[in-house]
């Protein structure tokens, strides 16, 4: 505990950090004595919106390689991820078919013809998707949400017949809504309930490098508002959350004016997904701006993240604390969006990013796949990214990339139900956010990119105090409700 004498009465803190020279969610015991701190007030009365959760994707990948893990390292792994004392997951996705993190192509329904569905199957994900999160529910303690994603239909219901690229045929459009139905159906007899979905993974496809189907704003608009949030309402699965667009938010204006074009189109979207591969550090704050004011009400929910283009740095710490990783558009973006994808350090990636988000009315933020292996898979695709655990099959072995540790400052601290407060900074040199826990805890997040320690000064009513933020590094200060002023306590 921090316990400071300054002309304010002490404010009394824990604080976790995580940084570059080793610490990893280490409670800090010395605090600053620096003459020229950065001011952070807390304002609690200001108040934005309400946290849904943060957590990671239940994938084909990750599922596989837990299976092929010894007991002992798959209970590690799932713990880490699930329990109260690790990343403590509040919100999660799968995928409903294959993805390119699946080790083949595949559907739930492979029948040509079957407009019906009455060959609908989801026996696929027994052996290891459905275990996986069984096995992750088991060991969280207060539960959590889980979306479900379509890469695509099968080839039988699109346009080109293919597994990549085209569209949905007009005419099994109510074929697709009931596929969302029997999904539910399905996961809900295995004993998993699915919290909502979102309506296709980047609909504006991949480069038609893996699974994937295509709409434009007003045709996914189209195939919810007189399909898919009919089907859900006439089977008593209305209160389903059903999520649009989920994919890059450069694009996200377009979207967002076809669902909430009027109360019609918005009718049955509860929210918007987004992804965060338009450019490395980008937050693009204008748009998701835009996205809140147009729809007060909605979820905006960040539905993927990941490193991508890269494979593994294996056991290396120092490597994620540096500027060596490139996105996929380092390569492959056109020449005038180059500057969008400079080499970058993955954990800043993440900090900023998730800061970034929730400091413009992001309620949700969900990494990509939970645990890879050395080589960034499996993935038919040979789409190698890194995951925040990785683990080395033929030696059973686990590795906490420094990732796993970034996600944890949010995930741990900040829960469902929490509220984004108010926060006066005048230096622009550290990146920090704040959220009102249910509890009446709050948890500021600050992030410190420089080479070298910062000092900043907290302030919550009438009392303060001086931390050190070591270099590189990322800190979470948690102040209890009853460290918290009379004024609060007496509420």
């Amino acid at each position: 505990m921090y316990n400071c004498q300054e002309k304010q009465e002490p404010l009394k803190v824990e604080v976790y950090e995580t940084s570059a020279s080793g610490n990893k969610l280490t409670p800090v015991t010395e605090f600053s004595t620096g003459d020229n701190p950065v001011g952070i007030k807390l304002m609690p009365e200001e108040k934005f919106q309400t946290i849904t959760g943060f957590g990671g994707a239940f994938t084909k990948a990750s599922a596989y390689l837990l299976n092929k893990l010894g007991k002992g390292n798959r209970k590690k792994i799932i713990d880490a991820y699930f329990g109260k004392d690790g990343a403590n997951y509040s919100l999660t996705r799968t995928h409903m078919n294959s993805c390119d993190f699946s080790l083949r192509n595949y559907s739930y329904s492979p029948v040509e013809g079957d407009k019906d569905l009455e060959h609908f199957s989801i026996e696929e994900d027994k052996a290891d998707l459905i275990p996986m999160i069984k096995d992750a529910m088991n060991a969280s303690e207060e539960g959590f949400k889980i979306f479900a994603s379509p890469w695509t239909a099968a080839p039988w219901m699109k346009d080109n017949k293919s597994w990549v690229g085209g569209k949905l045929l007009p005419e099994y459009y109510d074929t697709w809504a009931l596929f969302f139905s029997k999904y539910v159906d399905a996961y809900t007899h295995e004993g998993i309930d699915i919290w909502g979905f979102t309506v296709e993974n980047e609909p504006l496809g991949n480069g038609n490098n893996w699974e994937s189907m295509h709409y434009t704003p007003e045709e996914m608009t189209d195939f919810v508002q007189n399909h898919l949030g009919p089907k859900l309402e006439a089977e008593g699965k209305g209160d389903l959350k059903i999520l649009g667009y989920d994919q890059n938010r450069e694009h996200l204006k377009e979207w967002v004016d076809a669902q909430y074009k009027n109360v019609e189109t918005s009718k049955y979207f509860d929210g918007t997904a987004i992804h965060w591969y338009a450019s490395t550090f980008a937050i693009f704050p204008e748009e998701l701006q835009y996205a809140h004011h147009k729809a007060p009400n909605k979820l905006l929910i960040q539905s993927e993240a990941c490193i991508d283009a890269q494979v593994p740095v294996w056991q290396d710490d120092a490597w994620y604390w540096k500027k060596e990783a490139t996105d996929w558009g380092f390569d492959w973006a056109q020449e005038e969006d180059k500057h969008l994808h400079p080499k970058y350090a993955p954990v800043n990636r993440y900090a900023r990013d998730i800061i970034g988000c929730l400091n413009n009315w992001v309620d949700g933020w969900v990494d990509w796949n939970m645990v890879l292996d050395i080589k960034g898979g499996p993935n038919w695709f040979k789409n190698w990214c890194i995951a925040p655990v990785i683990v080395n099959l033929e030696k059973d072995e686990v590795y906490m990339t420094p990732i796993y540790y970034t996600m944890v400052h949010f995930s741990k601290y900040i829960r469902p139900g929490a509220v984004r407060i108010g926060m006066e900074k005048k230096d622009d040199s550290i990146f920090t956010t704040a959220c009102e826990n249910p509890d009446g805890s709050i948890a500021v997040v600050v992030f410190n990119q420089h080479e070298a320690d910062k000092d900043f000064s907290l302030s919550l009513e009438e009392k303060s105090i001086k931390i050190k933020i070591s270099a590189q590094a990322i800190q979470t200060i948690v102040i209890n409700k009853h460290n918290r002023a009379n004024s609060v306590e007496n509420q």
